[in-house]
């Protein structure tokens, strides 16, 4: 009892209670501001808290971790750009229900899923930290590709009408993301002998490009003059009984997933938004719906990418791994502390385990209820006139990427990925699959070649784990095509007895 009242008791100091607003102010900007991810923002405010005591720190660090969490679902549902990648998935079905006139609703689940996602997870990470450390432990290269060949078989899902043309748009994400460096030998590919193209093309410029600049270049192309948004454009701010129901079983089932994957070692909010909502899909009576407003869709994406951060913290304070690149950077400020993350923290500073839980939990509610507060302020976005907007956005997402590198050359790869998402958007390849495939494609090869060095290819059917998740990423592809085969046959045989019936 004395740990949790030492450790509960840090919040009551004054000066950790500014840091705790700070980072949430921080943080929740730094989500709207596209381009402008977590891992950058906790990165810039650590060199500024080394000097603080590590309680303070933390306290600054964690809640942008959260406050980021939070403030990146706006400009996906509002404008359909991601904020950080943990948010890509909650564009397949925010953004839509924003264009039905529900922007409100969206905005509100979102937050009430976060919040809850987020929770359950710090749950899991107070009181099974160990365990599922342990389980993560037994993660080798084998076991890491197979996790990420799964995780591509969303690709598939994702493709609304095509699978075809969904898994071509996967296969040329694939291909960009061998350009730069070997992940083994370090000898550069496709290249050209251009420096910038060294450390391979910048994520968030292509995401930014793909889904923002795209869509702003496409409502450009097809805007004519006298279009007005009718007045109900706002909608409803919360959800009824029934979407309730609704949204009760991909809670649950995202909740645990996402504090899984978010435990597995550089698996983050990215990659579990995206599974979580292909599951859910999968589970779904109405997966028509999904990818066109669902809020089944949006509640399992927003809550398996924000249960990835109590999965993250365990793995990173249990056993000293970087759960994501945020926690990466959180070890380094840690051990300039004195603070050694691993299994001797839970034996040496239990109360601080309960104090970065405290932290944690504290600055979700805070979230939470800044998230509902300025909702109503955040949807008048879509009253603006077009033009506006468009410049608003144009602006952000330029000076959030330049940002990111602080070089033109990362705005060029925006401005050509936003060109090619307006061309895939005519031509009916979706943008989702092909930024699966640059996100995933390094993390699958190194931990393929990794596997096939060490053990050989037999490995990867032979170790239970990497074989069952192989077994799922094959399911994962044959579900939709026997699915749409079988609908297909029901169709022919509808339209087939509707002739016969007419013939009499």
């Amino acid at each position: 009892m004395n740990t949790i009242a030492d450790g509960l008791g840090v919040l009551l100091d004054p000066t950790v209670g500014v840091c705790l607003l700070l980072g949430l102010a921080i943080g929740t900007l730094v989500g709207a501001f596209p381009g402008i991810t977590g891992t950058m923002a906790v990165a810039l405010a650590s060199g500024f808290t080394l000097t603080l005591e590590p309680e303070q720190g933390l306290a600054v660090l964690l809640t942008i971790y959260v406050g980021a969490n939070f403030g990146d679902r706006i400009p996906s549902i509002l404008v359909n750009t991601p904020g950080t990648p943990a948010s890509i998935a909650t564009t397949l079905d925010g953004y839509p229900l924003a264009k039905q006139g529900k922007a409100g609703l969206a905005l509100v689940t979102s937050a009430l899923v976060t919040t809850g996602g987020i929770l359950v997870s710090m749950l899991v990470f107070l009181f099974a930290a160990r365990p599922i450390a342990q389980v993560a432990l037994e993660f080798g290269p084998a076991e890491m590709f197979s996790l990420v060949l799964f995780g591509l078989t969303v690709m598939v899902s994702v493709s609304s009408k095509s699978v075809l043309k969904g898994v071509l748009s996967g296969i040329a994400g694939l291909a960009i993301a061998t350009v730069g460096r070997d992940p083994i030998t370090g000898d550069e590919r496709f290249t050209f002998g251009l420096n910038d193209l060294s450390s391979g093309l910048p994520f968030i410029a292509v995401i930014i490009g793909l889904f923002g600049i795209a869509e702003l270049f496409d409502q450009l192309l097809t805007h004519r003059r006298g279009q007005t948004k009718a007045a109900s454009t706002f909608g409803r701010w919360r959800p009824n009984r029934s979407e309730y129901r609704q949204m009760a079983r991909p809670f649950a089932v995202s909740s645990v997933l996402g504090t899984v994957i978010g435990a597995l070692p550089a698996a983050g909010g990215d990659i579990a938004g995206l599974i979580g909502w292909d599951r859910a899909k999968r589970m779904s009576k109405r997966p028509e719906k999904f990818g066109k407003g669902s809020l089944e869709g949006l509640t399992a994406a927003d809550t398996a990418s924000s249960a990835t951060l109590g999965g993250s913290l365990t793995t990173t304070m249990a056993l000293g791994i970087p759960g994501d690149s945020v926690m990466a950077v959180m070890i380094g400020s840690m051990v300039i502390w004195g603070l050694q993350p691993g299994p001797s923290l839970f034996t040496d500073s239990p109360d601080l385990v309960i104090t970065i839980g405290a932290i944690m939990i504290v600055a979700t509610l805070l979230s939470l209820l800044i998230s509902l507060v300025r909702t109503k302020g955040m949807v008048r976005l879509l009253d603006l006139p077009p033009h506006y907007l468009w410049t608003g956005v144009l602006l952000f997402c330029l000076v959030g990427t330049y940002a990111t590198t602080n070089d033109i050359y990362t705005v060029w790869v925006m401005l050509v990925a936003g060109v090619l998402g307006v061309i895939m958007k005519r031509t009916g390849f979706p943008a989702g699959p092909m930024v699966l495939g640059l996100l995933l494609g390094p993390l699958a090869e190194a931990n393929l070649r990794r596997a096939l060095i060490i053990d050989g290819p037999s490995v990867l059917v032979t170790k239970p784990i990497s074989a069952v998740l192989l077994a799922l990423a094959v399911l994962g592809l044959l579900t939709p095509i026997l699915a749409r085969a079988r609908a297909s046959r029901r169709e022919r045989r509808a339209a087939a007895e509707a002739e016969s019936a007419a013939s009499h």
